[in-house]
């Protein structure tokens, strides 16, 4: 039996490393497809326009991918590329100095009848309470946050909303029925149920 040459072992170990990196990157260009789209409507809402949302979502991205080894043996890759997605993006905002821009995106607009009353007022009322819901919404915990511009904001289901997070679907629920209490207490309106409580 021969054994191989040093030279030709040299080659199938390079090949494997070569196999290895060229499925690392598949899996990579998986993940990068699936949530790309979602990411940039996210950063979008946060830092108000769609080059910036591109930057956001690039250094992220790039983030991941040269990490992506490390990335895929955390407990919920999802859930750590979407804390590493934040990161960006409040660094990008710290840099300008900025708050997150949810108020005046398009998307906060068609929220706001999901979460406010539907009752008729005049538009000095409606406009104030967009801004105090927003502010409601601006002072909700991290989780509570992402959930609600998530779920209504971007619109999304909750089984995406989970999906998207890494957490459970419960959780979920959870998070919305909290952040609505919240949000009502808060705002000191009455939300009725949840699409969860139905």
């Amino acid at each position: 039996m021969a054994f191989p040459s040093p030279r030709t072992r040299g080659k199938g170990v390079r090949a494997r490393r070569g196999a290895r990196r060229k499925l690392l990157g598949l899996t990579f260009d998986a993940f990068h497809d699936y949530h790309r789209r979602l990411w940039m409507r996210y950063a979008h809402t946060q830092v108000g326009s769609r080059p910036a949302a591109e930057t956001v979502v690039d250094a992220a991205c790039a983030r991941l991918k040269s990490d992506w080894k490390y990335v895929l043996a955390q407990e919920s890759v999802p859930r750590y590329a979407w804390s590493l997605l934040k990161e960006e993006i409040h660094r990008w905002l710290d840099e300008r100095g900025l708050e997150p821009l949810l108020v005046g995106t398009a998307a906060f607009h068609a929220a706001i009848g999901k979460l406010l009353p539907h009752e008729p007022r005049d538009e000095f009322a409606v406009l104030e309470g967009e801004l105090g819901l927003y502010g409601a919404i601006a002072c909700l915990p991290e989780r509570q946050y992402d959930v609600i511009v998530l779920r209504f904001v971007l619109g999304m289901d909750e089984e995406h909303v989970a999906e998207y997070l890494g957490i459970e679907l419960a959780t979920v629920r959870s998070h919305v029925r909290h952040a609505r209490r919240r949000l009502a207490r808060e705002l000191n309106i009455n939300t009725g149920p949840t699409e969860t409580e139905d």
